[in-house]
C-alpha cells in the first residue's frame, strides 16, 4: 500500500504534468478562455425567465392580478443581472477572437437583453399557441397543466424560443449553450438558428435533431427520432452562409425515425412523411410519402 507522503508526491507531480501540459500551445490551452460565459449563470438566467413565461406553473406562493408585477419583476432582475454580465463576456470574447465580424451586430450586451425583454409577451403567445398545439394533438394529454409541467417539446421550444431571439440580435455562445442545456434535458435537439412557426408540436420528441438553417411553417407535427438535417458540405464561408437543412411547410406530419436532408429539399404542404423515410428531394403539398427505399413512394393528394 503507498504511503501518505508518497501518495501526495505522485498526487503533486500529476497537477504539475497538467499544468506543463498548458504551454503545448493547443487551441484548448489558451487561459483566456475563463472570460467566457458562465454556463450555469446563463442557465439560472434561463430558469428565471421559465418562471416568467409561466408564472403560475412555478410560483411557490400564491398569485393573483395584484402581485403578479412584482412576482414578475422579482424574476427579470434576477434573470437580468445574470444574462447582462455573460452577453457581455461572450461579446467581448468573440471580438478578441476575431470572429465578431462573423455575425451581425449585436450592439451592447444591455441592447440584445433588453430587445429579448421586449419580446417576451409575443413569446409567450407563440408558446401558449404551442402548448394548445400539443394538448389538440396527443389524445394521451389530460390536461394543458400536465402538457407544461410534462412534455419534453414545451422546454425544448422555450428554450429554443427564448435562444433564437439572442441569435436574431447577433449574441454568440448563449443560444447554443441554452439549445444544448434544453437538448441534454429532453433529448430534442433544436439550432436556435433554424426557423419555426405556430402551433408546433413535437411528440414523445426523443432523438429530434433541427439543423440551423431548417424552416418550419406553422402547424407542424413531428415524431421522436426525426432529423431535419444537412447533406454533407464543403467547411467554407460560403457554405455557412446558404440554407442547409430542409423547408417544411405549413401543416406537415412527419412520423418516427424519418430522415429529410439538404437545403433544397422542401416536403410541400398538407403532406405525410411515414416512418423511418429518408429524403433527399423534395415533394409536392399534399404529398403521402412511405417506404425506407432513397427513392420512396410518393402519393400526391388528388386535386
Amino acid at each position: 500500500m503507498t504511503s501518505a507522503p508518497s501518495r501526495f508526491r505522485e498526487l503533486e507531480d500529476a497537477i504539475d504534468g497538467i499544468v506543463q501540459s498548458y504551454d503545448e500551445g493547443r487551441e484548448i490551452d489558451h487561459l483566456e478562455s475563463a472570460a467566457l460565459p458562465n454556463k450555469r449563470s446563463v442557465i439560472e438566467a434561463f430558469h428565471h425567465l421559465e418562471h416568467v413565461i409561466y408564472m403560475g406553473f412555478y410560483s411557490p406562493r400564491s398569485l393573483h392580478r395584484d402581485n403578479l408585477r412584482h412576482a414578475v419583476a422579482e424574476h427579470m432582475y434576477a434573470a437580468y443581472e445574470l444574462l447582462l454580465e455573460q452577453i457581455d463576456r461572450a461579446l467581448h470574447y468573440d471580438h478578441w477572437m476575431g470572429r465578431a465580424t462573423r455575425r451581425p451586430a449585436a450592439g451592447s450586451g444591455e441592447e440584445a437583453l433588453l430587445a429579448l425583454y421586449r419580446e417576451l409577451p409575443e413569446l409567450r403567445r407563440k408558446l401558449n399557441l404551442d402548448v394548445n398545439a400539443a394538448f389538440l394533438g396527443d389524445p394521451a394529454a389530460s390536461s394543458i397543466e400536465e402538457i407544461v409541467f410534462s412534455y419534453p417539446s414545451i422546454r425544448a421550444l422555450t428554450a429554443y424560443r427564448v435562444a433564437h431571439e439572442l441569435r436574431l440580435r447577433g449574441v454568440p455562445m448563449i443560444p447554443r449553450i441554452l439549445s444544448e442545456h434544453a437538448h441534454s434535458e429532453t433529448g430534442i435537439d433544436i439550432n436556435p438558428g433554424a426557423r419555426i412557426g405556430e402551433r408546433f408540436f413535437i411528440d414523445h420528441g426523443t432523438g429530434v435533431v433541427i439543423g440551423e438553417t431548417a424552416v418550419i411553417g406553422d402547424d407542424v407535427k413531428l415524431y421522436q427520432g426525426v432529423t431535419l438535417g444537412a447533406l454533407s458540405v464543403p467547411d467554407t464561408d460560403a457554405a455557412a452562409d446558404r440554407q442547409r437543412h430542409p423547408t417544411i411547410e405549413d401543416g406537415v406530419t412527419i412520423y418516427s425515425g424519418a430522415t429529410i436532408l439538404g437545403g433544397d429539399t422542401v416536403i410541400g404542404e398538407g403532406s405525410v412523411i411515414g416512418g423511418n423515410v429518408w429524403l433527399v428531394r423534395s415533394v409536392p403539398a399534399g404529398s403521402k410519402v412511405f417506404g425506407r427505399a432513397r427513392e420512396p413512394e410518393v402519393t400526391p393528394e388528388p386535386e
